[in-house]
């Protein structure tokens, strides 16, 4: 991917309803107690196709095989997604799914749609119900207010222990056409996806053929949702939603828009980890020399969702010892001398053995990264061979308020 190919796409305000010919709302139906937003609606153009990655759970919420169904049986035609916050509806027996059916059918009445055109999503406390009466009392308002400029109600009505919401959106001129991609996504704590509470959805509007699409969805959650942690928790929920609907787009610009895609996607993922529970900065793990992508990827991964170099991160403390201790447990075979390591651009260790550094210089670049509210990534970086392979993972610190939010979660 070179530079110039990605300044092809740069940022448009909008969100998730940028794209031409999408629309979104965000309404409050007294689903939480707080009356902040908590009911979201996306709708997508006719003869829309989505696309979706999901929790590889066994225990998994009524709405992620609602959705499941759904898209194999309409091969992905689908036009809207409800989205509800502060329940989970996972774990909640038989009305779990008589609920999630009975939401997602009331909707499309309201909007007119077959049944299977609309899909559903929750987040929320696991066990907990949604308070569906107050659901379906919200549905008319939620349609009455679908915005086709600003998708930041519904953005905002998605997010549960979220400090900020998370939407972005981009666009570029690929040849004579502009295209917006558009995406909103949730999720702070139980984050570890493997496909990733964290919900996200992507509209496009350029057309691509339904296999290609899902390929290209595929790649993109790969390099972004799929590399990211911030307690190596997964959920009973994690669903991503792609939609791509519009004029056909030309197959020369295919992988153009591959490029955009893995944009957005990691620009929300990163969102994500950022606001992670008690979190105070962003950790970029990279990882070069592996013998493939994978073995790369998983190094990088068990570093950053290691509780031990998270709380180092915390505490400004440059314990290479951790990060290496981490590599080596990961699974992954490489040669321990070979193994050089980086915090910021202060090198730690050289193939295989420690060299002297300035200790409160590397502990003044990671407090730098905690105490100055500095959006820049807190940098480690790994050569662990001469292989092919490498792979950047995005990770969070580990604090004492991490403890305290989930201690105090549902009491």
């Amino acid at each position: 991917m070179s530079s110039s190919d990605c300044s092809l796409w740069f940022p448009i305000d909008g969100g998730i309803a940028a794209p031409k010919g999408f629309s979104a709302s965000g309404v409050s139906s007294r689903l939480k107690t707080s009356g902040k937003p908590d009911l979201a609606l996306v709708l997508a153009p006719k003869d829309a196709t989505c696309v979706g990655t999901f929790t590889k759970s066994i225990v998994r919420a009524a709405c992620v095989d609602i959705c499941i169904d759904r898209l194999a049986r309409t091969t992905g035609k689908a036009r809207a997604v409800l989205i509800n916050s502060g329940q989970a509806n996972a774990f909640t027996g038989k009305r779990g799914m008589l609920d999630s059916l009975k939401a997602a059918n009331a909707l499309a009445n309201h909007l007119d749609l077959k049944n299977d055109e609309v899909l559903i999503c929750s987040t929320g406390v696991i066990g907990e119900p949604i308070p569906i009466d107050n659901l379906l009392l919200g549905l008319e308002s939620l349609v009455e207010n679908l915005n086709e400029e600003d998708g930041t109600q519904a953005a905002n009505a998605i997010l549960t222990t979220d400090l900020t919401n998370k939407q972005i959106a981009y666009e570029a001129l690929l040849g004579d056409r502009r295209v917006k991609l558009g995406g909103m996504a949730k999720g702070s704590g139980m984050i570890h996806p493997d496909m990733a509470t964290m919900l996200g959805f992507v509209s496009c509007d350029v057309a691509v053929p339904q296999d290609i699409w899902s390929a290209m969805i595929k790649d993109a959650v790969d390099s972004s949702f799929n590399s990211i942690t911030v307690d190596g928790d997964t959920s009973t929920n994690d669903t991503f939603l792609s939609f791509s609907a519009g004029p056909q787009l030309d197959s020369k610009y295919f992988d153009l828009l591959q490029i955009g895609l893995k944009k957005i996607t990691q620009y929300l993922a990163k969102e994500i980890v950022r606001d992670g529970e008690g979190a105070n900065c962003l950790i970029e793990v990279k990882v070069e020399g592996a013998e493939n992508h994978l073995s790369a990827k998983t190094i990088s991964r068990t570093i950053c969702s290691s509780p031990l170099v998270k709380t180092a991160v915390n505490g400004a403390d440059p314990n290479w010892g951790r990060i290496i201790a981490a590599a080596g447990r990961s699974g992954v075979q490489f040669n321990p001398n070979q193994l050089s390591v980086w915090i910021g651009s202060y090198e730690l260790v050289n193939n295989g053995s420690p060299i002297k550094f300035n200790r409160g210089k590397v502990s003044s670049y990671m407090r730098s990264r905690l105490d100055n509210n500095d959006s820049s990534p807190l940098l480690i970086r790994l050569i662990v061979g001469n292989g092919i392979g490498e792979s950047t993972a995005w990770g969070c610190d580990l604090s004492k308020e991490y403890v305290q939010i989930n201690a105090e979660y549902t009491t």
